[in-house]
Formats: structure tokens, sequence, C-alpha cells
């Protein structure tokens, strides 16, 4: 019983996240002001600063050797 409860629970959480959207509402979420980095030069930036700072790879580019010299 309790483990059908858990699937019932789990199931409804990942259904939530589902919604389309309307062709009329893609223009409004398409702004400049409803991106996630409004910066990207600075994104990009800090990103590159942060690779090459810590060696590794943060799945955008390959890994720098801790100079910043790259």
């Amino acid at each position: 019983m309790i483990h059908h409860l858990k699937v019932i629970l789990v199931g409804s959480i990942f259904l939530t996240g589902c919604s389309s959207v309307a062709p009329w509402d893609r223009g409004i979420l398409s702004r400049e002001e409803m991106a996630w980095d409004l910066n990207k030069h600075e994104t990009s930036l800090q990103g590159h600063m942060y690779s090459s700072k810590e060696a590794a790879s943060g799945g955008v580019g390959p890994a720098g050797g801790g100079c910043g010299c790259n």
C-alpha cells in the first residue's frame, strides 16, 4: 500500500511540471528581460575564468591549466 502511494506521489509531481505554451505567449517569454543571464558576455567571461582557475571542465568547453593563459 505504501509503495503504491509513493509511486502515485512521484508520478503526480512529474506530471504537474508538464505544460504547453501558447504561440501568442512565446513572444513574451522570448523577451530579453526573461533570459536567465542578462549579460551574455559577462556570463561567458565568468565561465572562462572559472574553468581556467579550477582546471576543470564545467561542461562548456575544454579545461585550462590554472594560469588563465588559454
